[in-house]
C-alpha cells in the first residue's frame, strides 16, 4: 500500500509500506519526487509494484552505468557500441556518477543537466546522455537494484532552437549535377537520398542486385570500425534502425541504375564502387563535399539534407506519415511525426486552403 502527500507545493512524498522486520513492526520505503501529482501516483505505482525490495547494495551510478554496458554491448552495432559508450564515459567524467545509487534523487539528475547546460553542452547532448543513464537506471530497476527509474521522472528542458531549413529543389538539382560530372555513380547515389530518404551508410551497401522491377531493397549499411592497430576496417551490418524496408523508385532512378549497372556490374556487386571490395561511406561524403562546391549551394547543406528534403516535400505534398516513416525506415511513425513537424505545418495550411475552396461552392 502507498501514501502520497504534498510536502509543499511540487514536492510529494511517496510511502510504500514493504512489510514488517523481525520484531514484527510495519516497515516503509519514502521517496520524493517533484513535480506534479501525477508524477508521485507514477512512482507509487513503480514502488508497489517492485514490493518496495530495492538492493543497491553500495553500487554507485557509475557501476550501474558498467553493467549496462557490460549486458547490451553485445547487441549494438559497432557504431552505436562506440556513441553509447563515448557516452558513459562523459557521464562518469562528472560528480553524478559517484552518487551511491540508493540516494540518486530526481533532484541530483536535474542538477547534472544544469552543469551540462553551464558548460556548453547543447540540448542534443544532453538528452543523449540522459537517455543513456534512464537506461541504465531501467536495466538496475529491472534487476531489482532500485524501485524507481528517477531519470524517468526528471524533467529535460530544452532551449528554442530556429526551424529546420530544407534544401529547395534547385539546390538538389544543382547538387545532382555538379555530381555526374565527378562520377555517374555519384549522381546515382545522390539521386536515391532524394528519392528513397537512404542513409550515408545504406547508399554505400547497396548492391545492383537490390533494385529488382523497380523495388529498391534496404537491409544493410557499411560500418567503419577500428581494429587493434587504430586503422580503420569497413564491415557490412543493420541499417541504424535494424529494419529491412523496401522502397518504390520512380522510373528516371530506376533507368540511371540500369545504365550503370550494364556498363559497370561486371567488375563488382557495388552501385557506389568498382570491384569487390565494401564501399567506404566516405567515398559518399567525398563526392558531396566536392559536388556541393561545385554546384555553388550554401555550404550548411549536409549530404543526409537530401534525405530531409524527401521526407519533407512527400509529407508537404500530402502522403501520409506511415508511408513516409517506412521509406524513411524509422521504427516509429512517432519519430517521423516528431523530426518533420515542420513540414506538417506547411501541408496543415494547404488542407485549410483546399476546405476553404470547396465551402467557397459557387457562390450562390
Amino acid at each position: 500500500m502507498a501514501t502520497i502527500r504534498e510536502k509543499r507545493p511540487g514536492v510529494w512524498e511517496v510511502r510504500v509500506f514493504t512489510g514488517s522486520d523481525a520484531r514484527g513492526r510495519p516497515t516503509q520505503m519514502s521517496r520524493t519526487v517533484r513535480g506534479g501529482k501525477r508524477d508521485a501516483q507514477r512512482l507509487a505505482a513503480q514502488l508497489e509494484s517492485s514490493g518496495g525490495k530495492a538492493k543497491p547494495a553500495g553500487r554507485s551510478v557509475s557501476d550501474v552505468l558498467d553493467e549496462w554496458v557490460k549486458q547490451n554491448i553485445d547487441t549494438w552495432a559497432p557504431s552505436s557500441a562506440r556513441d553509447q559508450q563515448s557516452r558513459v564515459r562523459s557521464i562518469k567524467k562528472d560528480q553524478i556518477s559517484r552518487v551511491p545509487l540508493a540516494r540518486l534523487t530526481v533532484g541530483d539528475v536535474e542538477r547534472w543537466h544544469t552543469r551540462l547546460r553551464k558548460a556548453g553542452m547543447a540540448d542534443a547532448g544532453i538528452k543523449n546522455q540522459h537517455g543513456v543513464l534512464r537506461a541504465a537506471l531501467s536495466q538496475a530497476m529491472r534487476w531489482g537494484w532500485v524501485s524507481s527509474n528517477v531519470a524517468s521522472l526528471a524533467r529535460l528542458r530544452s532551449t528554442k532552437v530556429a526551424q529546420r531549413t530544407v534544401m529547395s529543389v534547385d539546390d538538389v538539382r544543382a547538387v545532382m549535377t555538379a555530381a555526374a560530372s565527378i562520377d555517374a555513380a555519384a549522381e546515382l547515389a545522390f539521386r536515391i537520398a532524394a528519392v528513397a530518404g537512404a542513409r550515408r551508410a545504406e547508399l554505400a551497401s547497396l548492391r545492383w542486385t537490390d533494385e529488382h522491377d523497380g523495388q529498391l531493397l534496404i537491409d544493410s549499411a557499411i560500418e567503419v570500425t577500428k581494429r587493434g592497430d587504430g586503422a580503420p576496417e569497413l564491415r557490412e551490418a543493420a541499417t541504424k534502425t535494424a529494419n529491412v524496408r523496401t522502397v518504390t523508385l520512380d522510373a528516371d532512378t530506376v533507368e540511371m541504375i540500369d545504365k550503370l549497372r550494364r556498363a559497370r556490374e561486371p567488375y563488382g556487386p557495388w552501385m557506389c564502387g568498382l570491384g569487390p571490395d565494401l564501399v567506404s561511406p566516405d567515398r559518399i561524403s567525398w563526392w558531396w563535399k566536392r559536388a556541393r562546391q561545385m554546384s555553388g549551394i550554401d555550404p550548411k547543406w549536409r549530404l543526409h539534407d537530401l534525405r530531409h528534403w524527401s521526407a519533407t516535400v512527400a509529407i508537404g505534398q500530402g502522403h501520409d506519415v506511415r508511408t513516409v516513416a517506412g521509406r524513411l525506415g524509422h521504427a516509429n511513425p512517432a519519430m517521423t511525426l516528431r523530426v518533420y513537424a515542420h513540414a506538417f505545418a506547411a501541408a496543415d495550411q494547404a488542407v485549410a486552403a483546399d476546405l476553404g475552396e470547396i465551402l467557397k461552392g459557387d457562390g450562390k
